[in-house]
């Protein structure tokens, strides 16, 4: 019998629709050969194999092609690809940054005045600090001789003069430790990726090969141009500025790649043969290039891109590359007051080399110490799939400048790791101001994953990090964001025949569940939300009561707020203003419900 023109329903996707179709088409095509359709026939058999596998096809062509768009993927690896794809840059491993005091006794000089400035100090940056179960890095150079250090007497002689002077100095620190790892490199490679299965690691530090020669990490290939900070010999202006700027041609540069339990180095495809190293480039000779024209079509200019034909950069090539890099888990990343107060591994110099190896010298380095003043806490959870989706779209269209809110919030998440973590943040108008000033509002948390105040320290990252990309008459102020702690107490009818405690967990979990994540500053809080939880668990017939309660003192945050006050009209959600986060800080213990 002919079979043309067969129809097909190509809408059948699941087992039980293909099966159907293929008895159907059975029926039609060959009545008179196959009629058994029994389930315990062997035709049947056959027919539940082929469903099968055309039910799995199906379900994994759905699935990959779910899996290609950012909005409708669930893998957490997948996501980051696709946002990395859309400019935004996966952190990995938090990090939080704080500053520390550190004192020194310096011996005092001949008159007894002062400290004998060839014994002041110089604590190098990667100096590593230490807490209880934590490990954290000097982020710059800490100087002794700075005339801002405040300095007091801490010996005298019998005669009252002073034999020794304690000097306080103030730094910045970030969370980590380092790490080290060897690897060797065979023949050449174009683009030569290297992974290094460390799930925790924040950033490479260095690269160097055996011949000594470093290799650089940049944002692009393309970029061909590093600046690096070299020590500020100037004593009228190192006080201000500890360290100077200057542009590095990076013939050797990589980039890297985050997933949640590796980092990838890709190289260039350059090799030592084909290029040289090149002197710094004019600009002016870059952005006005001809060549053969006898006119200028393209005025375009990037600085970080001077070099026209170094093939991305110089890959390595049968030697060995020395990796160091930081690493960090949340269990170290954050500090309580006074809880950073330990000099593990001190880097020291002198201002005069000569005095080194003296005794005084020796017993300046073993004086030192180390106090935080104000709790080091940042961000500690690493974003989940939603938070990475939300900072990649809101990213996108930033285009490396800020120019709307959402801009400035989306530049704000995408800060480097090391500089510290926002957990959340919102920028508004003022609308006061006769100026464009901007109002942002953040917020960290703490090693428990609670919300607290951002410090000092993080926040003034935060503003150098939003000044390289703000609109020239902007001006943003960077405030904390008002934490208010609510709990939910609720009340509902379950039916007869149901143990009504057992409800009364399950009620509690749907809600702890629904209400476990971290909200966002300015975010409505919808009652009608909690009824549409309790509704769906089984047993509760109807909810008849939702009423929410601020939590303040003690464990909670000193703020109070008005319940009433913001409540809408009709109750159905709880407005607050665009400077308050709510937080149940803690769902087990803030969510309370009775059942009758």
């Amino acid at each position: 019998m002919a079979k043309r023109n067969t129809p097909i329903r190509y809408t059948s996707r699941d087992f039980t629709s293909i099966r159907e179709d293929l008895i159907n088409y059975a029926k039609r095509y060959y009545p008179d050969t196959f009629k058994d359709f029994t389930e315990a026939s062997f035709g049947s058999l056959m027919l539940d194999t082929v469903a099968y596998v055309g039910d799995i096809m199906s379900f994994y062509l759905d699935y990959q092609v779910n899996e290609s768009f950012l909005d409708t993927s669930v893998e957490y690896d997948n996501i980051i690809r696709l946002a990395r794809q859309m400019g935004y840059k996966y952190k990995g491993s938090p990090s939080t940054t704080g500053m520390v005091s550190i004192y020194a006794i310096i011996p005092a000089n001949t008159t007894g005045l002062g400290p004998d400035t060839r014994f002041m100090p110089i604590l190098k940056r990667n100096t590593v600090l230490s807490s209880d179960g934590g490990s954290f890095i000097l982020s710059d150079d800490v100087r002794f001789d700075n005339p801002s250090n405040e300095t007091v007497a801490a010996r005298v002689d019998a005669n009252g003069v002073p034999t020794s002077y304690a000097v306080k100095a103030e730094g910045q620190v970030i969370s980590g430790q380092f790490g080290v790892e060897t690897v060797t490199v065979g023949t050449f490679e174009r683009f030569k990726r290297v992974t290094l299965n460390v799930s925790n690691i924040v950033e490479i530090i260095s690269v160097f090969d055996s011949e000594g020669n470093e290799y650089f990490e940049v944002e692009y290939l393309t970029h061909d141009v590093v600046y690096k900070a070299v020590p500020n010999k100037d004593e009228n202006t190192r006080d201000n500025a500890p360290s100077l700027v200057r542009p590095f041609i990076a013939t050797r540069r990589f980039t890297t790649e985050k997933t949640t339990n590796s980092i990838t180095m890709q190289f260039g495809y350059g090799s030592d043969d084909e290029i040289a190293t090149p002197t710094l480039a004019e600009p002016s000779n870059v952005i006005l290039q001809r060549h053969a024209k006898n006119y200028v079509s393209d005025t375009a200019f990037d600085p970080s891109d001077l070099i026209g034909t170094d093939k991305l950069g110089i890959g390595p090539a049968n030697t060995t590359l020395t990796i160091t890099y930081r690493s960090n888990t949340t269990n170290s990343a954050n500090a309580a007051i006074g809880a950073v107060n330990k000099i593990t591994s001190p880097i020291v110099e002198f201002n005069d080399p000569t005095v080194t190896t003296s005794t005084s010298a020796t017993s300046v380095v073993t004086s030192l110490e180390c106090y935080n003043e104000e709790p080091i806490v940042g961000s500690v959870r690493t974003p989940n799939t939603e938070e990475i989706r939300t900072q990649a779209m809101n990213f996108f269209p930033t285009q490396n400048r800020a120019v709307t809110g959402t801009d400035y919030e989306a530049i704000t998440y995408a800060m480097p790791s090391h500089f510290g973590a926002i957990k959340r943040c919102r920028v508004v108008r003022d609308q006061d101001s006769l100026k464009r000033n901007l109002n942002m509002y953040v917020v960290s948390e703490d090693s428990q994953g609670k919300l607290i105040q951002s410090n000092s320290a993080l926040k003034e990252n935060l503003k150098v990090w939003l000044n390289r990309y703000r609109m020239i008459n902007d001006t943003v102020d960077i405030l904390d964001a008002k934490i208010i702690n609510i709990g939910i107490e609720f009340e509902v009818v379950s039916s007869e025949e149901v143990n009504r405690y057992e409800v009364l967990d399950n009620t509690i979990q749907a809600l702890v569940n629904r209400f476990n994540r971290t909200m966002y500053v300015g975010e409505r809080f919808y009652i009608t939300d909690v009824f549409t939880e309790l509704n769906k668990v089984r047993g509760v017939v109807d909810t008849v009561n939702v009423k929410l309660v601020n939590k303040s003192g003690g464990s909670y945050s000193q703020s109070t707020f008005n319940i009433d006050k913001y409540l809408s009209l009709d109750g159905r959600y709880l407005s607050v203003p665009d400077n308050v986060i709510l937080e149940i800080k803690f769902p087990t213990v803030d969510i309370k419900g009775t059942v009758k």
